[in-house]
């Protein structure tokens, strides 16, 4: 990919649960030109640790990783209130950052966070990786390729039972949770696969006694092509087996209609006929079930961004496009308060 030039010096800030994830694709990605120079995380503990596992320098304070280890590139694997910071901390630096989602807070800092970089002419992306699995890819191929053709319909949905407060305790005691924290993935799914919004409603509930914000979301989206979805997100989920952590959607078109299943397969229908497609997906040294797809997820996004940045253009994800996103979960929380359907654009 990259010929003579060097490789990217990237430095991940944040390695904690899901973090791992990540330095195992930028290791993954050695041979594509990323090198991963540095680690860094407040806890000391777990900067060591990674420091140990990667083989890599670790720090504790991020402008010193910046500039000891030379980076050119800063993923950002933190919780959600450092972002801003931390991203902005990368652009005054004059290097390209990814922010892990949900973006920020509010779509206040987002913007923000936006502005930072455009005021210093850096390179930003967020780290939107549900729309890079195989699965959600060979998706949308078909639906480009138009052989089944538009879509019309679509129902969205993650829905588990899975300890998700085992490995991240500190989600139950977030304001907003589900729509914020899973619910942004599924939300731009559907612009991805249907197009963009122009309203959306919602009802959310705390069914967990002991969980401080919303644990589960239903929303309805009228897409500007017409297109009507269902997005549906809950941490609550009681069936049996439960299908965590795979996204199951059904995909409705003028001549045909998409179903995925568990267990990484699908059922494509078009012309009365319906043919079977399983997701042939690589088990790699560091996957494991049921995370697989999550974590090829990472490493397929982490291509994408590595090459965008290379080539400076904006990612598929950048941060001018994840404020689209944003909106729609400004605007879900809003259909929610004020029960009443929202325009992204007027948040």
């Amino acid at each position: 990919m990259r010929g003579s030039m060097r490789p990217v010096r990237i430095g991940v800030v944040g390695c904690g649960f899901y973090a791992q994830n990540h330095l195992h694709a930028w290791s993954s990605l050695e041979s594509e030109g990323a090198k991963l120079a540095a680690v860094c995380d407040i806890d000391t503990e777990k900067a060591q640790a990674a420091s140990s596992n990667f083989s890599v320098p670790w720090f504790a304070e991020t402008g010193e990783m910046i500039r000891l280890a030379s980076i050119d590139l800063l993923d950002v694997v933190t919780r959600m209130d450092s972002h801003r910071e931390l991203a902005e901390i990368a652009a005054k630096q004059n290097i390209g950052a990814i922010v892990q989602k949900p973006f920020a807070r509010d779509i206040a800092e987002c913007r923000k966070i936006v502005e930072c970089a455009e005021q210093h002419n850096t390179w930003l992306a967020v780290h939107e990786n549900f729309r890079f699995t195989d699965g959600m890819r060979r998706i949308k191929a078909i639906l480009n390729e138009g052989s089944i053709g538009i879509p019309t319909w679509a129902r969205i949905s993650f829905r588990t039972g899975f300890d998700v407060y085992k490995s991240q305790p500190y989600l139950a005691c977030e304001e907003r949770f589900s729509i914020l924290d899973c619910g942004v993935h599924l939300l731009d799914l559907a612009r991805f696969l249907l197009g963009e919004v122009e309203r959306i409603s919602c009802e959310s509930q705390t069914r967990n006694p002991n969980v401080r914000g919303e644990d589960t979301a239903t929303m309805l989206l009228r897409h500007t092509s017409g297109a009507v979805s269902v997005v549906e997100t809950t941490y609550e989920s009681r069936r049996i087996p439960d299908s965590f952590p795979e996204t199951l959607l059904e995909i409705e078109t003028s001549n045909g209609a998409i179903l995925t299943h568990p267990d990484d397969c699908m059922t494509i229908s078009a012309n009365g006929k319906a043919t079977n497609e399983q997701f042939d997906s690589p088990l790699l040294s560091w996957t494991s079930q049921p995370w697989h797809n999550s974590q090829l997820g990472v490493l397929r996004t982490n291509a994408h961004l590595l090459q965008s940045f290379v080539d400076n253009v904006p990612a598929e994800t950048s941060g001018w496009d994840n404020l689209k996103t944003f909106a729609l979960v400004e605007a879900a929380y809003l259909s929610a308060a004020e029960n009443r359907s929202v325009n992204p654009a007027d948040i």
